[in-house]
């Protein structure tokens, strides 16, 4: 069991070394690749052999969601007509640990007379890949954590840091935002908190419990009950909301009045000043309020204190918002 315990920590130390070892290499290269990518004039197109070729797809689907278009080519198809996918003002980056992949190094030629740029991902920086490119970033390891030295292991992982170094700089330069990110995300926990506003999930018309100020409580009770939302508006002739009763309210009161609680008028229960939002805030933001301040329920009202709807913790957790 030791014996396992300790060969398991001596493989991620070697891979962990693999990526620290990439810091010292974040130089003039690294910032050349990023001018490049930022200014790619259409997508990136990422490539790779075999092990390369699935941490080329990754690289990709990374660029892809964080707001640079980007798609893996597989270099064997593309020597076979898929290099037509291939677009002027592309940018293509090319990763190969040995750096003489022959799959790649056939479509050189092609991208050259094509004047894309290249960018290289290479474990050996004198490679005929490395020579090509218009810049070569250096992802080459001490040693692989396979024993025998064969199977690609720490190389690809360090290929892989580098890969997001690149998407999340990229990310970064160009001003991307939460709000981007949940664009290419909609059906996402991230993009219904970053797109649902409390608009999209409140309550409205004659599904918001409403009782004017001068309503009495037996009546401003029925319309809590049949509304189950454990609360209702209060509100003035002008039909802006003056405050809320809720199911706390009701407790509170009859504790206090008794059988007279039923005689008084809502005016005389209601909360006034209740926390609300506005219909256009994001459906998170209620979700934040409710937990704040412990409540369920929130009434959603104009700039003027019009009342539009009414939402709910339950309608949040329905949404996945919580």
């Amino acid at each position: 069991m030791k014996d396992i315990i300790q060969h398991a920590k001596n493989i991620l130390k070697i891979e962990s070394d693999a990526v620290g070892a990439l810091i010292d290499r974040i130089d003039e290269n690294f910032v050349q690749a990023i001018e490049i990518l930022s200014s790619c004039e259409s997508k990136v197109v990422v490539t790779g052999m075999g092990k390369s070729g699935i941490i080329g797809r990754k690289i990709a689907a990374t660029l892809a969601s964080t707001g640079t278009p980007a798609f893996f080519l597989n270099p064997a198809e593309g020597s076979h007509g898929d290099v037509g996918v291939v677009s002027k003002g592309d940018v293509v980056l090319a990763i190969s640990n040995s750096g003489e992949t022959e799959e790649i190094i056939r479509l050189l030629p092609t991208f050259k007379r094509m004047d894309i740029r290249i960018i290289a991902m290479t474990g050996n920086p004198k490679s005929a890949l490395s020579k090509t490119a218009d810049v070569s970033l250096d992802v080459s390891v001490k040693e692989e954590a396979c024993p025998m030295g064969l199977a690609p292991t720490a190389s690809t992982t360090a290929s892989l840091a580098m890969g997001d170094a690149l998407a999340i700089t990229l990310l970064s330069r160009k001003g991307f935002t939460e709000e981007d990110f949940a664009f290419f995300h909609p059906g996402g926990n991230l993009g219904k908190k970053l797109l649902l506003t409390v608009e999209d999930l409140m309550h409205t018309g004659s599904a918001v419990p409403l009782a004017h100020a001068d309503t009495l409580m037996k009546d401003a009770i029925m319309e809590i009950s049949s509304k189950r939302m454990g609360i209702t508006a209060v509100t003035g002739d002008d039909g802006k909301l003056l405050g809320v009763i809720t199911d706390g309210d009701l407790r509170r009161g009859l504790e206090k009045w008794g059988a007279k609680f039923f005689s008084l008028k809502a005016r005389d229960v209601m909360t006034h000043r209740p926390k609300t939002i506005t219909t256009n805030v994001l459906a998170a933001r209620a979700v934040a309020i409710m937990e704040k301040y412990s409540i369920t329920v929130l009434m959603a009202v104009d700039e003027e204190d019009n009342i539009k709807g009414v939402i709910h913790l339950h309608d949040l957790l329905k949404a996945g918002i919580v």
